[in-house]
């Protein structure tokens, strides 16, 4: 990537892939952070412009009460690493030091609703005339036009909007929302995409861009399998599976299954050679092409089956046989086992006082390495002063 105009520049051939991008981060809950922070995470320099009263609000956001160092926990798991600059952005003089900001940096993204960083004076065109370099990133509930431009672009409501809450639980059950705010990350995610396609462009053309996700379109994106039959096939509804629905597309077994002592998963796998491996006599009496038409019934056949032994008793019978199968795993088992510990997928943020937080780690490895920090997400306005002096007095 070509020479940069913002942050501190690498220092040694080891340095991240974004070491020397400067990205200023205008977003506040859980999408657009995200995204900086898997910048951060890749190198880059992340300033977190925030308001001077409360900052984000995801500062006192707390999940399990879990506070750390005046802020919320999960407030740290999405702005690790970054500093904070605290701004009021319709204050005149603090709007020019933001554009002194903005001069230098490679980066912006925002998650302000349709039209308000316009208003501010900080809408793409305003700043592309200042900073032709920069990549302007937004992410909105629903994109920029229609009816539902000015909903409140909030995950549980996307899950509900975009039909991604009918699809789990099984037939007789309520909608079933996924228990992870999956539209939020996945948005933050495709828009890190989108800011490194532009950065690379701007290689090669020196000129930044725009790029524009919305909470609306990563679920419809998110669905695209099951979309893509939808759409092809009259438009036909598909149908939870009244048994152990884990996905209303493919056949039995798939889905979840109670064990006498806990709960096995099981994947795609012929119907025959299960009821060979677990001497299930009935499971050998459904045909091949009515897999799929007699679900509920072979799951319900399982469901009996599998509840008579342990998850350990019916592993030891399906893996060596080749079959997808897992036990189903909460926080504390999957923690001790060695393929998490393998994985080194945690690591420990302090803050300046010293006290110590557990957070997850990046997940991307680069040349190997695995992406770790130690630095816990800013106090409000922590890092103002510092970055008013560095900014002002270099030249833009």
């Amino acid at each position: 990537m070509e020479a940069v105009q913002g942050g501190t520049r690498p220092s040694s051939t080891d340095a991240l892939p974004l070491s020397g991008l400067l990205v200023l981060d205008f977003s506040q809950f859980l999408a657009g952070p995200s995204c900086a922070l898997r910048l951060a995470d890749l190198g880059a320099r992340v300033i977190k412009v925030e308001r001077p009263d409360g900052g984000d609000a995801s500062r006192q956001l707390c999940l399990g009460d879990l506070r750390f160092d005046a802020d919320s926990a999960l407030f740290h798991a999405i702005n690790r690493g970054k500093e904070s600059y605290a701004a009021n952005l319709k204050d005149p003089a603090d709007l020019d030091r933001i554009h002194a900001l903005i001069a230098r940096a490679d980066v912006l993204i925002h998650n302000f609703r349709p039209g308000i960083m316009e208003r501010l004076g900080l809408g793409h065109e305003d700043l592309r005339a200042r900073n032709p370099r920069l990549v302007y990133a937004g992410v909105s509930g629903y994109g920029p036009d229609g009816p539902w431009r000015d909903r409140p672009g909030q995950d549980l409501l996307v899950q509900a909007l975009s039909g991604i809450a009918c699809l789990s639980g099984d037939a007789d059950s309520p909608p079933v929302p996924a228990g992870l705010s999956i539209t939020d990350m996945m948005a933050g995610a495709q828009l890190a995409q989108g800011i490194l396609a532009l950065l690379v462009r701007r290689g090669v053309t020196g000129q930044g861009g725009r790029v524009d996700v919305s909470l609306i379109e990563t679920a419809i994106d998110l669905q695209f399998e099951h979309l893509a039959v939808f759409l092809n096939s009259g438009g036909k509804m598909p149908h939870r599976s009244g048994v152990a629905n884990g996905n209303i597309y493919l056949a039995a077994p798939y889905g979840i299954y109670a064990t006498a002592d806990g709960f096995i998963a099981l994947a795609m796998a012929p119907i025959d050679e299960l009821g060979l491996l677990l001497n299930s006599p009935p499971l050998l009496t459904f045909a091949r092409q009515n897999w799929f038409s007699d679900r509920d019934s072979i799951k319900a056949v399982l469901r009996a089956h599998l509840a008579g032994a342990t998850t350990k008793h019916w592993l030891d019978i399906l893996e060596p046989a080749g079959i997808w199968a897992a036990p189903v795993l909460r926080w504390h088992e999957l923690m001790v086992e060695p393929a998490f510990e393998a994985l080194a997928a945690t690591q420990t943020v302090r803050a300046p006082d010293g006290s110590a937080l557990a957070l997850t780690r990046c997940p991307i490895r680069v040349d190997g390495r695995i992406l770790t920090s130690d630095r816990a997400a800013p106090r409000l306005g922590a890092d103002t002063d510092a970055i008013m002096a560095e900014f002002e007095e270099a030249p833009r």
